[in-house]
């Protein structure tokens, strides 16, 4: 027996799971740590394409466990430093945040978009189109992942838009090696391929991110 900690409201609690569950298979399935540039090496190539790419093919902000929290709630409550203030009906009302993107801490949820670490638009040219609606829907609600979805400044995040990192990295310097390597991680854990200019400035990056290393869980 063991046990995994739950995301969300219940992210303090404890489950209690059989060997046998989907949970432990799951978790054997976690890639050990990489070096950054080693994990670069491994994403898989091919052209980008955008065509046919709406938006609304990704189904986003969903309350996939039915606990009355939509996803956008869940990262708010995970990631706020003191324990967020939630009203009925799941409507978070303040916490405090760290933007890690600009470093701003934030009080006021209003002022704090929830970023998909690779962009739904990215995602979409990077293999996503060929994905059934329900694995979009996962890709876009991905709460297994802390890197897959984070929660930023509305500015940064509308800066960054649908860019790589060959176009847009955080405005805070410090903040560049872990970006790359989260973005690295979402895109192996969802086999999602780059492009030859995207590799570039990934390699180049991870050269000057010395032991900067990651891990990721293969998405189901």
């Amino acid at each position: 027996m063991f046990k995994i900690a739950l995301r969300g409201l219940t992210a303090a609690a404890l489950l209690v799971v059989s060997l046998t569950t989907p949970a432990v298979a799951n978790s054997a399935r976690r890639v050990e740590p990489l070096p950054l540039a080693a994990a670069v090496d491994l994403l898989p190539a091919a052209a980008e394409s955008r065509d046919g790419y709406q938006r609304t093919a990704f189904r986003h902000w969903v309350d996939a466990d039915r606990d009355s929290c939509n996803t956008r709630a869940e990262v708010l409550i995970a990631e706020s430093r003191i324990p967020a203030t939630v009203e009925a009906g799941c409507k978070v009302t303040a916490g405090e945040w760290y933007s890690y993107y600009d470093g701003v801490t934030v009080t006021a949820p209003g002022g704090l978009d929830i970023d998909h670490m690779v962009p739904l638009a990215e995602a979409w040219d990077s293999g996503a189109s060929a994905w059934t609606a329900a694995r979009r829907e996962a890709y876009a609600n991905d709460l297994d992942a802390d890197r897959s979805l984070v929660a930023v400044t509305a500015r940064t995040n509308r800066s960054k838009a649908d860019q790589d990192p060959a176009d847009w990295l955080p405005p805070l310097a410090d903040a560049r090696c872990t970006y790359t390597a989260d973005w690295v991680a979402t895109k192996l854990r969802w086999q999602l391929t780059v492009d030859d200019r995207e590799r570039t400035a990934l390699a180049s990056l991870a050269e000057g991110c010395g032991q900067q290393a990651l891990e990721y869980e293969p998405a189901t």
